[in-house]
């Protein structure tokens, strides 16, 4: 006796992925996070942030000053640093894109063009006058205060509140 498994066709077409993220199809598919993993497995994204966090204060990317500098464009350190980062950003998806890579799982990486709005406007113009006035960006604020700079914290604070409210507010702003 031969044992089979039928596979059926999906009533329904596949949900558009409108995000910047990979979807496995096969729902018989098990990546990383859904997988149980002692409190230790996690370390290596600590050992990563901790690398991270110290290749920022290195480039001295954290620097008030820094970013006063670039603000008020006496420096092109900062400009460097972002546009090295946008190039090598740029290079990475053009890259992903030329050669088909996979994730590590096998899974097909999809990018989805994004629908330009004045949310996005206000949204620079909100991050970029919030960066200006605190002098620093969200990405580094954790090294910050582990250089010492404690009343950073004020605005990691601030940044899950502007992160609660956006969650919150969402489906009654403009799209």
């Amino acid at each position: 006796m031969e044992n089979t498994i039928e596979a059926s066709a999906p009533a329904t077409t596949p949900e558009v992925n409108t995000d910047f993220e990979v979807r496995s199809l096969d729902a018989m598919c098990i990546n990383d996070s859904q997988i149980s993993h002692p409190w230790w497995y996690n370390l290596k994204y600590a050992a990563v942030g901790i690398f991270f966090g110290i290749t920022l204060v290195k480039a001295e990317v954290i620097s008030w000053f820094r970013i006063q500098e670039m603000f008020r464009l006496q420096s092109f350190h900062m400009y460097g640093v972002i546009g090295t980062a946008v190039m090598v950003g740029a290079l990475s998806v053009w890259l992903i894109k030329r050669f088909k890579v996979k994730t590590i799982f096998g899974e097909q990486i999809d990018f989805q063009q994004k629908k330009f709005t004045k949310g996005n406007v206000i949204g620079g113009l909100l991050f970029g006058l919030g960066w200006a006035m605190t002098g620093a960006c969200p990405g580094p604020l954790f090294a910050q205060v582990g250089t010492g700079a404690t009343v950073i914290i004020v605005a990691i604070l601030s940044a899950i509140a502007g992160t609660w409210t956006y969650g919150f507010l969402r489906e009654r702003l403009p799209h």
